[in-house]
């Protein structure tokens, strides 16, 4: 797969304990990115973070150490990321999603599995 010098970056923040139909929402973002043909995705876990709601989730305390912050990130084409928005947006109840202009310097792999 090539992709574009200028290209999309789709960044998605959630929570580790978010969850579509009883699995973990972060597995069916990336299972859904693999299955719509885009380049790659990576799951990212943050060790402290907020959002709209305000409520702190944090490593360092215990009973919040589950509800982890994370980002997956996936860079593609903006068409092939454009086609994405509505099945991610289908998938996401709370959380945040941006976009920004990428230029892929180097996407290559050997073509093993």
């Amino acid at each position: 797969m090539k992709l574009p010098s200028e290209a999309l970056l789709l960044r998605i923040f959630i929570g580790d304990n978010d969850r579509l139909e009883g699995r973990s929402l972060h597995l069916a973002i990336v299972e859904e990115a693999r299955r719509s043909g885009l380049a790659g995705a990576t799951v990212l876990r943050g060790a402290l973070g907020f959002g709209a709601n305000s409520r702190i989730r944090t490593s360092k305390i215990l009973r919040l150490s589950e509800d982890l912050p994370l980002v997956i990130e996936i860079v593609d084409a903006e068409e092939k990321i454009e086609a994405f928005l509505p099945k991610l947006d289908a998938m996401i109840g709370e959380g945040l999603v941006t976009l920004e202009r990428v230029r892929v310097v180097v996407y290559r792999h050997d073509g093993g599995e």
